[in-house]
C-alpha cells in the first residue's frame, strides 16, 4: 500500500444469520429495500443485499444456533441506519409495522436515544433490532 486509503475504517459489511430466511427477507429485506439497498445476490440459505460498497448478508442454515437473536446479550444489539428527515423516519416505522416490525420504546419515541436524537427503534420477531435515525440537519428544535 501506498498511502493511505479511504477505505481503511469503513465497513465492508454484516452478515447477520437468521433462524429463517423466507421471514428475515419479509422483514430485513423488505426494510433493506425501503433504505435504498438492492438484493445482489441469493442462494439456498442465504441472500446478499448491497448498498454502494456495502452488504448485508442473511443467512440460515445448519449451523444457526436458535430461534431467535437476543439483543441483551454479548454480540450484536443492533444495526443503526441514516433514514432520512424525521417525516422518513416517521414514514419507515409506520410502514414498518405492515411488515412484521414492532416500534421499541413507544412511551419515549422518536426522542427515546434522548431529546436531540430522533429516531424509531424497531423490533421484528425474530429479535433483531433496527434503529432508523433521522439526519441531525434535519432534527427539529424543540
Amino acid at each position: 500500500m501506498t498511502g493511505p486509503s479511504r477505505a481503511i475504517g469503513a465497513l465492508h459489511h454484516v452478515e447477520l444469520w437468521v433462524p429463517d430466511l423466507e421471514r428475515a427477507q419479509a422483514t430485513l429485506g423488505w426494510l433493506l429495500g425501503a433504505l435504498g439497498y438492492t438484493q445482489r445476490d441469493a442462494w439456498p440459505g442465504g441472500c446478499r443485499w448491497g448498498r454502494g460498497a456495502v452488504y448485508v448478508v442473511l443467512e440460515s442454515g445448519p449451523d444457526v444456533r436458535g430461534d431467535r437473536h437476543d439483543r441483551l446479550r454479548p454480540g450484536l444489539n443492533h444495526l443503526a441506519f441514516h433514514a432520512g428527515a424525521p417525516a422518513d423516519v416517521d414514514a419507515l416505522a409506520r410502514d414498518a409495522q405492515q411488515h412484521e416490525w414492532s416500534l421499541l420504546f413507544a412511551d419515549s419515541h422518536p426522542h427515546a436515544g434522548g431529546p436531540d436524537h430522533y429516531a424509531a427503534y424497531l423490533e421484528n420477531a425474530d429479535g433483531f433490532e433496527v434503529e432508523l435515525v433521522a439526519s441531525a440537519r434535519a432534527v427539529p428544535q424543540a
